[in-house]
């Protein structure tokens, strides 16, 4: 059974060692990155919710949900505000092409209709404009570029 669990002392070195294939490595950060962002964000007052992605024992990824916007965000984009985000999305190299990224979405919406911070409006994403299989799969569940961007990447959003 494929499912999420948070980031702790027992597991955060074993998700820190999981990766994407070489070819993906800028299409999402390492989770390292993901891991550190999530805590200088929940330093600063804001909202980052960062789990690993199981299979029964196996952890086969990294997901991160975000909410709002903190005091740190220069320039936030305006479907930030008080709406949840998926931050980061990554599934090991050994465990792609598997179904897990989708499952991941799915308890990701799971999550966010718990409303850990509030009720929300839409759920949004950015993306690398190369990066077509993310911008398919996300397109599978309703997520719809909104014509914004984050620094280089494509905002997709979808209604809650």
């Amino acid at each position: 059974m494929v499912r999420l669990e948070k980031v702790n002392n027992r597991n955060v070195w074993k998700l820190l060692k999981l990766r994407v294939h070489d070819d993906q490595k800028n299409f999402v950060a390492t989770n390292t990155e993901s891991i550190v962002e999530a805590y200088t964000t929940l330093a600063a007052g804001g909202n980052a919710f960062p789990f690993g992605i199981y299979d029964e024992e196996n952890p086969v990824g990294f997901l991160m949900i975000g909410y709002g916007v903190d005091d740190d965000w220069e320039n936030p984009p305006e479907i930030a505000k008080n709406n949840y985000y998926i931050w980061r999305l990554m599934i090991d190299k050994d465990y792609q092409g598997k179904g897990y990224g989708k499952k991941a979405i799915e308890l990701a919406f799971d999550f966010i209709r718990t409303w850990p911070c509030g009720k929300a409006e839409y759920c949004y994403l950015s993306y690398e404009p190369d990066n077509t299989h993310a911008k398919a799969l996300y397109e599978s569940y309703g997520f719809r570029e909104n014509g914004d961007k984050i620094g280089d990447e494509l905002i997709a959003v979808r209604k809650l």
